[in-house]
């Protein structure tokens, strides 16, 4: 007897424990089963995507693995995993096998706490199996495979003795961390490394590790690897800072030291520098550009800058390169004026938030060319020749490509950014989208450079781009059949809208596709339905504060019911859905602490959800909760 009340004991500890994997735990109940309402669109995809094949990019797997997480659907991630290792299996080389095994042992060790006290012992000597498995497999040389297991070992209970391992596995990602796909990866190991100190009671090696991960503290309850980095002083960076030598000395290309890309490029008798757009803000140009400095301490004077386009984040620090070389040229599109005009009108609530509090429109308004293009026009700057080629492309009708042919250098600046403009203004053109790629696969270039990291990195070549371009009239016309149907914007996305062939022959633009299809729903619904929409959307004018009124005045909801409501809702990873709750009840909770603790985690949950494939919802979702996110050191 006195046995059996040990064991349980133990088994509730270890219960208890074990739902500290820093996730939600799933709970049963009509949130998680069927219906339109339960429908996630981009977990859909992923899984059409991951049934197809392996995939060629491991990133798709694990973007799966992360939907599956933060739904709080482990247990149904872990058997889908399964199913497909099992399906592929005899084709799957071993390090594949290795990043199925991964990804299931990370999602059934996150599972266990919904499995039955008297199993859950049983389940996770399972899962430490499969993660040793994985080890094995891939040799103990894959940088993912040792960061799970690392993580899922750190968080184990004494009992399964996985201490030492889990120092071992995180300690050589920290030795191998030029072999992580970015620096974003570390956080997560310096967490744990910081934990694991701490409850050795290494209070000061503890808080070294906790300095590197920018956390405030050891109580999180959300997993970060992404590469952004979201700061009050210094605005949203997509990636780390890092230079790199695109072509070797002659054209450089600087990351991470604000919201947009630096690119310089030395001239062909090395006499002139030359300048791809001028960032945001005149502080944040003067470190990217002393930076580019010290690394290449003999370039030539700074010449000349071509501006991509006149969005706040391409013409912001103008007047630091202008004070650099009073001989210095700009050069812009002809109808620039008209793109400033139109975002100095737009709403500004969000420009601190993306750009930094030291972002000024003061310093967009004061912009001007010294010469202005409105046609193909070549031209020599220092023997280089280079070719400008006004377009109208996705995001502005100012926009301008810059091509440098004897390097096979195309810059694109912003002309498929996903959102089609930025979506807070009216702007944006599918058509002149695909009219760009045209002349991208026309120069097919070597280097394709984009105005921001993750554009160069997810839209990499021309030949992917055409494929991409087979895929967006059909799409535009889902969606405007569905808007003259009158179906509402939820709907459409909830359709899960895949193209005929993408999934049996389109491999390399599965994420490409992903990552636009949204914002093209968005913007081509807002282009065509009027301000009076189909669900009666717009025909009346409700404030936050007359739903706040409904909710709390009519409805009765007390504080106490909107927290275990927003709760209930979280524990079934629908956070869109409390996030919608929460604003409704506008600011008559606003002295709650509860009600600011729950607040808080479906923010951080938001934005874990779209750490790694929609920037600007994690800039919007870190506003709401005014979370930062320090920027990590580059590993490469």
């Amino acid at each position: 007897m006195r046995t059996a009340i040990y064991l349980l004991a133990a088994l509730l500890v270890f219960g208890v424990l074990l739902a500290k994997l820093r996730v939600t735990p799933a709970r049963p109940g009509p949130g998680n089963h069927g219906g339109a309402s339960s429908v996630r669109p981009e977990l859909e995809y992923l899984k059409a995507v991951n049934s197809m094949a392996p995939p060629r990019d491991p990133q798709l797997l694990f973007l799966l693995m992360a939907q599956y997480s933060n739904a709080n659907l482990q247990g149904e991630g872990a058997e889908f995993f399964s199913a497909r290792l099992k399906e592929f299996g005899p084709r799957l080389t071993d390090v594949q096998k290795a990043l199925y095994l991964s990804a299931i042992g990370l999602l059934r060790a996150q599972h266990a706490s919904s499995v039955p006290l008297l199993h859950r012992v049983g389940y996770v000597k399972d899962v430490i199996a499969i993660l040793e498995q994985a080890k094995q497999l891939s040799g103990g040389r894959v940088f993912a495979v040792n960061w799970i297991s690392g993580i899922v070992h750190a968080q184990l209970p004494g009992r399964f003795h996985q201490k030492n391992a889990a120092q071992d596995e995180l300690a050589w990602c920290v030795a191998n961390a030029d072999n992580a796909p970015h620096s974003g990866w570390l956080r997560e190991v310096y967490y744990y490394l910081g934990k694991l100190a701490l409850a050795d009671g290494e209070q000061v090696k503890a808080q070294d590790y906790l300095r590197r991960t920018g956390y405030k503290d050891f109580n999180r309850s959300i997993t970060l690897i992404t590469p952004f980095s979201e700061e009050v002083a210094s605005g949203h960076a997509f990636s780390p800072r890092r230079i790199a030598e695109i072509v070797p000395g002659r054209v450089y290309a600087l990351s991470g030291f604000e919201f947009t890309e630096y690119y310089f490029v030395v001239s062909d008798d090395r006499r002139e520098l030359i300048g791809i757009d001028a960032g945001t803000r005149p502080d944040s140009a003067k470190a990217a550009y002393e930076a580019l400095r010290a690394y290449a301490p003999n370039l030539p004077e700074l010449t000349t800058v071509f501006i991509t386009h006149s969005h706040w984040d391409h013409v912001g620090g103008h007047t630091y390169f202008r004070a650099l070389n009073p001989r210095l040229h700009f050069y812009a599109r002809s109808n620039y004026g008209e793109e400033i005009a139109h975002e100095l009108s737009a709403p500004s609530v969000f420009d601190k938030q993306f750009f930094g509090e030291a972002f000024s429109l003061d310093n967009v308004r004061s912009f001007k060319p010294d010469l202005i293009i409105d046609r193909r026009t070549e031209l020599k700057i220092g023997g280089t020749r280079i070719e400008l080629i006004p377009v109208q492309g996705g995001e502005t009708h100012d926009a301008m490509f810059i091509y440098l042919p004897d390097e096979g250098v195309l810059f694109v600046g912003d002309f498929i950014m996903p959102y089609l403009g930025a979506p807070f203004v009216e702007e944006g053109d599918l058509q002149g989208l695909m009219d760009a790629i045209d002349i991208v696969v026309q120069k097919n270039p070597r280097y394709l450079l984009h105005g921001h990291e993750p554009l160069t990195r997810n839209f990499a070549s021309a030949s992917m781009l055409a494929q991409l371009k087979i895929d967006l009239p059909w799409l535009r016309e889902q969606v405007l059949t569905a808007t003259r149907q009158g179906d509402e914007r939820g709907a459409i996305h909830q359709a899960n809208l895949i193209p005929p062939g993408l999934l049996n022959d389109q491999p390399d633009v599965y994420q490409p596709y992903l990552i636009l299809r949204e914002h093209v729903i968005d913007r081509l619904y807002d282009q065509n339905v009027g301000y009076w929409q189909p669900d009666l959307q717009g025909l009346e004018h409700l404030t936050r504060a007359d739903h706040a009124e409904l909710m709390v005045d009519y409805l009765g909801v007390s504080e106490r019911q909107l927290v275990k409501t927003v709760e209930r809702l979280t524990a079934d990873g629908k956070y869109e859905l409390a996030a919608s709750l929460l604003e409704s009840a506008g600011d008559r909770f606003e002295r709650s602490s509860s009600v600011a603790n729950v607040k808080r985690l479906v923010y951080l949950k938001l934005m874990e959800k779209h750490q790694n494939t929609d920037p600007f919802k994690f800039i919007i979702y870190s506003g709401k909760i005014r979370e930062q996110t320090p920027q990590m050191t580059s590993t490469k």
